[in-house]
């Protein structure tokens, strides 16, 4: 059976994720296909590249050596997350992203990274495994929160971030031919998203109207999305890896005792897939 590993969304609380990812290099765990969105696929690329722990600096000890998220980011163009340091600076100075591993680990693997079209609102699954220019472009546009970061391009498109159109993508895994998969979510089970369709101002991405019907109608997507997740885990092809809680994370946070404590839960939880993946679950 092929596995496929989904990696969903959610800003800082991404940290869960980063745990539960840590614990599978820990136990040599390996899937031949991951796909993430935003957070998802930041911290997806890093179990690739085999570097344990960075996806944990950059979401907790990072903030102390330089804040990259802040109101601050909104007066020089940056956004309240600053995806320039991110993808730019951060790579190259702080904590060099190992390129070549990720080349050597992705050949016959595939590591998908989910943005969303601005001009047609379609989900883009975004592949690079030679250029690290538009590898970095890709993941960055999967990461480009409308209302919070700017919009990136990538081969001249511009993009959002991926969970606008696909949140949690388990249904393109299955079409990619996985036979089951193990989903990591960033927020527990009883999560879920305010129905009501949320009220943009008129100037608000007025020139990309496909993004701005996704952010109207994310709750009522985001919740169908679940629900039909659902579905598919007590049908028994699916294992679904949840927080135990939130501790108080939400997508901006930077308290690093709160962080460190969803860090844990991944960890957990993580080491709990380990053991039922080899049990056969």
């Amino acid at each position: 059976m092929k596995t496929g590993l989904v990696l969903e969304g959610g800003g800082m609380r991404g940290v869960f994720t980063a745990g539960v990812l840590d614990a599978f290099l820990d136990y040599e765990v390996e899937f031949d296909y991951v796909i993430g969105a935003s957070a998802g696929a930041a911290i997806g690329i890093n179990y690739f590249s085999g570097q344990r722990g960075r996806s944990r600096y950059i979401d907790l000890d990072m903030h102390r050596i330089h804040p990259y998220i802040g109101l601050k980011g909104l007066f020089n163009g940056h956004g309240v997350i600053d995806l320039d340091f991110v993808f730019n600076d951060l790579p190259k100075t702080y904590y060099p992203f190992d390129f070549e591993r990720y080349q050597e680990a992705t050949r016959g693997r595939r590591m998908i990274m989910v943005a969303t079209d601005a001009v047609t609102g379609e989900a883009a699954y975004l592949e690079e495994y030679e250029d690290f220019g538009r590898f970095a472009d890709a993941c960055r546009a999967s990461c480009s929160l409308p209302l919070f970061c700017p919009l990136w391009k990538v081969d001249g498109r511009p993009m959002a971030d991926g969970g606008l159109a696909d949140s949690v993508p388990f249904k393109k895994a299955f079409a990619d031919g996985c036979d089951r998969l193990v989903v990591v979510m960033t927020k527990d089970e009883t999560y879920r998203k305010c129905e009501h369709r949320m009220w943009l101002p008129s100037a608000v991405y007025s020139d990309f109207p496909k993004v701005r019907e996704l952010l109207c109608r994310r709750g009522p997507d985001y919740n169908k999305q679940i629900e039909e997740l659902r579905q598919a885990e007590k049908e028994g092809n699916v294992i679904v890896v949840r927080p135990s809680q939130l501790f108080g994370v939400g997508r901006t946070t930077t308290d690093a005792n709160l962080l460190e404590l969803l860090y844990a839960d991944g960890l957990r939880a993580g080491r709990d897939v380990v053991k039922a993946l080899a049990q056969g679950a």
